[in-house]
This record gives structure tokens, sequence and C-alpha cells, in this order.
């Protein structure tokens, strides 16, 4: 497996929340097409290159503006962005197989969108949603997300608890809850809860 060292991260977000979820989650699911909504410097992509690409081809699809949202106001993105590249690079070149890494530089919907006229319909294996924190956002993602996914497919979403810290309190429309709640149940019956912390949830697809 990859040393971390030849990664540039400046947070430890995805270790606090979605690590220790993913080492018992990511090897039953074993999923070999997926979708990432949200990459940022790609700590999670060089995760899933570390662990799927040590004894298997893998298809990666990273989607992201590297534009920043707004509670990202005060980061450089053009630095972050950069550290994508390298990170996810070095990941590749450390592979023991092959790794067919697609970059989308957009906004998810427009991406979703031409990956659906492409004919991507029920073609990936695992989705994890961590893009824009917009409630509209993260319910425009889920919903095109699941028709991406193929059935028995795992469908995930980072930061289902986050909440911006605003002079006037809490603003349901900009936290991922109220979205990713809506569409839990209004797909209930075309999806089963993975259990996991609260801080994030995953869904089984059973149905389209």
């Amino acid at each position: 497996m990859t040393d971390k060292l030849c990664y540039e991260f400046t947070n430890n977000w995805f270790d606090l929340t979605a690590k220790k979820i993913w080492d018992s989650l990511i090897p039953q699911i074993n999923p070999t097409r997926i979708l990432e909504i949200g990459s940022f410097e790609g700590r999670s992509a060089c995760y899933l290159i570390d662990h799927l690409a040590a004894y298997k081809e893998i298809e990666l699809h990273c989607v992201d503006t590297w534009e920043g949202g707004l509670e990202h106001k005060q980061i450089d993105m053009d630095k972050i962005e950069k550290r994508f590249y390298q990170n996810t690079q070095n990941a590749i070149s450390n592979a023991q197989n092959s790794v067919h890494l697609e970059i989308h530089k957009g906004y998810s919907d427009n991406i979703l969108s031409k990956l659906l006229v492409e004919g991507k319909r029920g073609y990936f294996d695992f989705i994890y949603v961590d893009g824009s924190h917009q409630a509209t956002d993260v319910l425009c993602d889920a919903l095109m997300g699941f028709r991406l996914l193929r059935n028995d497919g795992v469908l995930g979403f980072d930061d289902y608890l986050w909440q911006e810290h605003l002079p006037y309190g809490v603003d349901p429309m900009r936290c991922p809850k109220p979205a990713i709640d809506a569409f839990t149940n209004l797909y209930c019956r075309k999806v089963s809860i993975i259990s996991a912390p609260n801080c994030q949830l995953y869904l089984r697809k059973i149905s389209d």
C-alpha cells in the first residue's frame, strides 16, 4: 500500500469522519466503478486507489469545480486543485493495478447529466456525495446519483450532520441533512440504510 508520506493534505476531515467507516465498508462492497462528487485535495480518492487498485483494476470518476463553497472563501482553491492532481497521480503511480481516473471539472448537475446522456445509468458500484453543502445541491446530487448507481450499489453521503456557523443560527437551506432526509424518505422503498455513525449516511439501492 502507498506510503502516505508521498501525499500532501492540509486537513484531516476524511480521517475524522469517513476512514473508520470505509475500512469496514469498502471491502464489503468492493466497488470497481466509483463516482466521487466533491474531491478537494484527493484524500478519499487516494484512499480508494490505495485500497482497491492494490488487487484489481478500477475506474474512478472525480467531480469538482475547485471553486470551493461559501465556507471556503478564505482558502486558495487553486492550490487545493494542484494538490488533488499531485496526490492522485502519486497514488496511481504506486498502484499495483491500472487506475482509470476521469476528472470532471465543473458543477455536478452538469457533469451528472452528461454521464446519464452518455449511457451511464446504473453504471457505478459506489457513489460518494461530498460536494456542496447547500441543501438544493445535495438533493440534486442524490437524485441524479441514484440513477447512475447500479442495483445493489451503495450511495454515501458525507457531512450528514454538518452545520454552518452563522450569526443568525442554523439555515436549513445551507445544511446537507434536510436534503438527505428528503431523499431517503421519498426513496424509502428503493433503498436500505447501512448502519454507520450519524456523521455520514450510506444507502444500498434495492430497486430502480
